[in-house]
């Protein structure tokens, strides 16, 4: 035989849980920044601000404005951005609406008061009465753990949200030096092809050069002017996105320094790295506190499934020819076509859809991790290879071609071609630079998780199911 767990005495016990924790409802002085910001500085040694007001706007601008005089580094870059990015700013706003919800949840529901003036003939009925909702009450405490999950879980959400700001901001200020790089070897390359074009056309003129060398000549230099004008074009759109991260109004801000930092000598081994990314990743941090949140909610969905609505009520009745009349009332629904099973099937289904969403997130994790890895030992090894091996191998041809040219055995277009061909292999080295700091920022990146994979419920949504929306 099953009891009834809304008993007078877990009645009492609830309203007293209930005045307690709606006694000590308030908004923290943080809001529940600290948190975020203690987690950025551990993980990353970055400082974050949430600009509320107009002296901390402006004290951020000027500290913007300081790091801006100098060369950006990419650590003063990722820096500006978790100070200036307005779409971060906005997102720290997620703090407040959760922390609203978990001390609404925290606080005694209102009371409702009803008044009614009847007559019949002489007769005046004056009927007052107070209400209170039961069932919200009870499940109080309930209410108020679902609330607390899912504030951790936001928080937990914009300390991921910053991190992948700062990777993004990052690897577009490796994008953005790299486009700056390659777009002046690109120059030198068309330079290179029209001194030769121009050189082609002079001995053409001159009946020493057939059509067909000048044509070739020709068609190196538009090639050239081509490849000049995409690598201009990569430049503009690589500074601007970094821009954009960075919360600037114009690209004039930045001053790029001329080219990346070296290569690591080594490249430490991780052979540990899909167990270190199951700890440390905040995506399976969240999921967890989203299947916990859930949990709760299917135990107190199954708890209060036949009391959809329950009232307690304080009757005042008073007459101008009658004795004042007192007593109370319980208002609540018969569960004669509702027995609340399709509000517990909701949340078992919400609970396996967690629980897979889970196991989809962990094995996403593993996978991403894997890659990152391989893709960063991999372009280390390119990158390494072409610094070490094809770029000195590519100048010590050109100084020997540069010592036949001026001992009369090779003539001005064989050095022309030979300088194309060495500005080709350091614009390839250059890449392969950058494409190594790109995996290595991927790398960061897969052990701390990625945003955007699971759709987690509000705070306001979970515990208004768990009551059938009342």
């Amino acid at each position: 035989m099953k009891t009834n767990p809304y008993t007078p005495r877990t009645l009492v016990l609830a309203l007293m849980s209930a005045a307690l924790l709606g006694g000590c409802a308030s908004f923290s002085k943080d809001g529940g920044f600290d948190a975020v910001q203690s987690a950025t500085q551990s993980r990353i040694q970055k400082e974050v601000v949430w600009s509320r007001d107009d002296a901390t706007r402006a004290q951020t601008q000027a500290r913007v404005d300081t790091m801006l005089e100098q060369p950006l580094t990419d650590e003063a870059a990722v820096q500006i951005a978790l100070l200036n990015n307005p779409g971060l700013q906005a997102a720290f706003n997620m703090l407040g609406i959760a922390e609203a919800d978990l001390v609404s949840a925290q606080r005694l529901p209102n009371p409702g008061f009803s008044i009614g003036r009847l007559t019949r003939g002489e007769e005046v009925e004056w009927e007052r009465s107070l209400h209170l909702n039961l069932a919200r009450l009870l499940t109080m405490p309930m209410r108020t753990e679902i609330e607390q999950r899912l504030f951790e879980q936001t928080r937990s959400g914009l300390v991921l949200n910053v991190l992948r700001l700062a990777a993004d901001t990052r690897k577009a200020w490796i994008i953005a030096v790299t486009a700056n790089q390659s777009a002046q070897y690109q120059q030198q390359a068309m330079e290179a092809a029209e001194a030769g074009a121009d050189l082609a056309s002079r001995m053409a003129k001159v009946g020493n050069w057939s059509k067909l060398r000048q044509a070739r000549e020709h068609s190196f230099y538009a090639d050239a002017a081509l490849a000049v004008a995409r690598a201009e074009g990569a430049k503009v759109q690589a500074r601007e996105r970094l821009v954009r991260l960075m919360g600037l109004n114009s690209a004039d801000q930045l001053k790029l320094p001329a080219r990346l930092p070296g290569l690591p000598q080594s490249l430490p081994a991780l052979p540990n790295v899909e167990q270190q990314a199951m700890d440390t990743r905040l995506d399976l941090q969240m999921t967890k506190l989203q299947t916990e949140a859930l949990a709760k909610n299917l135990g107190l969905t199954r708890s209060a499934r036949l009391i959809n609505v329950l009232e307690l009520g304080i009757i005042n009745n008073s007459s101008n020819t009658e004795p004042q009349q007192r007593g109370y009332e319980i208002t609540f629904e018969l569960p004669l076509f509702d027995w609340g099973q399709s509000r517990v099937v909701a949340a078992e289904s919400r609970y396996r859809q967690a629980l897979e969403r889970a196991r989809e997130v962990a094995v996403n994790a593993r996978s991403e991790v894997r890659v990152a890895y391989a893709m960063q030992q991999g372009q280390y090894a390119i990158a390494k290879h072409l610094r070490d091996e094809i770029v000195p191998l590519k100048k010590r041809i050109s100084e020997e071609n540069v010592l036949r040219y001026n001992g009369m055995l090779i003539g001005v277009f064989e050095l022309l071609a030979d300088a194309r061909s060495q500005i080709v292999s350091v614009n390839a080295a250059i890449e392969a630079q950058r494409d190594y700091w790109l995996a290595e920022s991927d790398l960061q990146m897969a052990l701390v998780g990625t945003p955007g994979m699971m759709a987690a419920p509000s705070a306001s949504s979970v515990s208004a199911e768990a009551a059938g929306g009342h």
